[in-house]
């Protein structure tokens, strides 16, 4: 199979729609060696590179008006190596296909997001994360990766490699693609094993009040709260000896498709004609769900599907930060008159040892805003992120925020790290764009 390339490209959007972009040309790499290719005809061209997944970010991180790198057929697994329990496999892989890969290899990541659509390589570049008290991002299960830099060598790193390869390896697994093009990573994995989800209503007020006990007690705890109401659906996952008991076909079509994307998207509708009904709404959305408990393959319970489109900004806070977080965003909701149609995602992460990972160094929870697409968002993410920025967070790199480099060098610190890095593999800024040049500065 060879390259596809377009002279002349269309406008490329992200899922979100808060991104377009027309790049100078696509390229669609068949292997390692024909990326490195078209890194090196940019630079002759002098032209920025860009790769680009699913478009999940609502940054416009992957935006380029120069090459744009599509890794469709840059995809699968290359190895799995019982061994050392780890398994290689393509940039462009989507996380739904590797995720059942290894389960047909009786296989299993420790922890991943809620949905899998993303590239594996998007996922990592961006810091892409679930909910754990021990167990982190899905960057965080990186052992190797590999990647073309900005003179189109290949360059494969590890901890266990040179220096100069550990530095990369601690910066490249959330690299932002500014550090070159990820084009293999190797996880770690382990016996595929089952959760039981619990997943019931309970109080803001009580959630909050329990909220060191109920993440100390469990594995994967993580809670959503409906703004306008006193109320959040809390989910948490435990490992379990089984046997497995999977949620119903009609039962879990109803919750799942039914209310969670087909009741909800009327409702979205309703709320955004109709701004006034938004609070009653949400007081019948956030009683809709019944609780339910059931045990399945950990990427059947931590995945679900999200066809409802909609705009999100994510901040990690300390995590003895997130009550006291929690509150004032609520307080700040009730008295500006804000309709909120969408409920408030709230996860959390041990510290990491990964340079530009919102839970590096520190212990961290996230709350995670959202609205529905097409509707007005920016006083209301304006208002939340005066709050988490009070707090220290740190904004999720694929996701709606405002910040920038001075901003960065002061709640990272080891951001002086990662841009002395990038000085190194990328002096022309062969991967710069916009978006890299407001958040790690010129």
């Amino acid at each position: 199979m060879s390259t596809t390339t377009s002279a002349k490209s269309g406008t490329w959007r992200n899922w979100g729609g808060t991104v377009a972009a027309r790049p100078a040309r696509e390229v669609a790499p068949a292997s390692v060696e024909e990326l490195a290719a078209a890194v090196r005809k940019a630079a002759e061209d002098g032209l920025t590179v860009k790769a680009v997944g699913t478009g999940h970010s609502f940054t416009s991180i992957a935006a380029t008006d120069g090459v744009l790198i599509r890794p469709q057929l840059l995809t699968g697994i290359r190895t799995i190596d019982r061994d050392a329990m780890t398994v290689t496999v393509e940039a462009g892989t989507p996380l739904k296909r590797l995720n059942m890969a290894l389960a047909r290899a009786g296989l299993s990541l420790t922890n991943m997001g809620d949905i899998m659509e993303q590239t594996v390589a998007g996922a990592i570049s961006t810091g892409t994360h679930g909910t754990g008290r021990d167990s982190a991002s899905i960057a965080a299960q990186i052992k190797g990766l590999e990647l073309v830099t900005a003179d189109g060598s290949v360059l494969s790193c590890s901890a266990e490699g040179t220096e100069e390869e550990r530095a990369v390896f601690a910066a490249a697994r959330i690299g932002l693609g500014a550090l070159g093009i990820v084009t293999a990573i190797t996880f770690a994995v382990e016996p595929v094993f089952l959760l039981t989800a619990r997943e019931e209503p309970m109080s803001f007020d009580e959630v909050t009040s329990r909220f060191d006990e109920l993440w100390a007690e469990n594995e994967h705890f993580e809670f959503y709260w409906f703004p306008h109401t006193g109320n959040t659906n809390t989910k948490r996952n435990n490992r379990s000896a089984g046997p497995e008991q999977p949620v119903g076909r009609l039962s879990g079509w109803f919750e799942d498709e039914f209310l969670s994307n087909g009741v909800f998207q009327v409702a979205q509708w309703v709320g955004r004609t109709v701004p006034a009904t938004v609070p009653a709404i949400a007081q019948v959305s956030s009683r809709a769900l019944s609780a339910r408990t059931y045990t399945e393959i950990p990427y059947k319970v931590f995945t679900s599907p999200r066809r409802v489109r909609f705009v999100e900004m994510e901040y990690a806070v300390p995590r003895e930060a997130l009550v006291e977080t929690l509150r004032e965003l609520k307080a700040a909701v009730d008295r500006s008159g804000l309709r909120i149609s969408f409920p408030v995602e709230v996860r959390t992460a041990p510290a990491d040892d990964i340079t530009l990972s919102t839970a590096s160094g520190r212990d961290s929870a996230y709350i995670a805003v959202h609205m529905y697409k097409g509707t007005p968002y920016q006083a209301y993410f304006t208002a939340a992120e005066r709050i988490f920025t009070a707090h220290g967070g740190r904004p999720h790199w694929g996701k709606v925020h405002t910040r920038d480099a001075e901003y960065f060098a002061e709640v990272y610190p080891r951001f002086g790290e990662f841009t002395a890095l990038r000085d190194r593999l990328d002096p022309d800024r062969r991967f710069q764009n916009d978006y890299l040049r407001r958040v790690l500065g010129r």
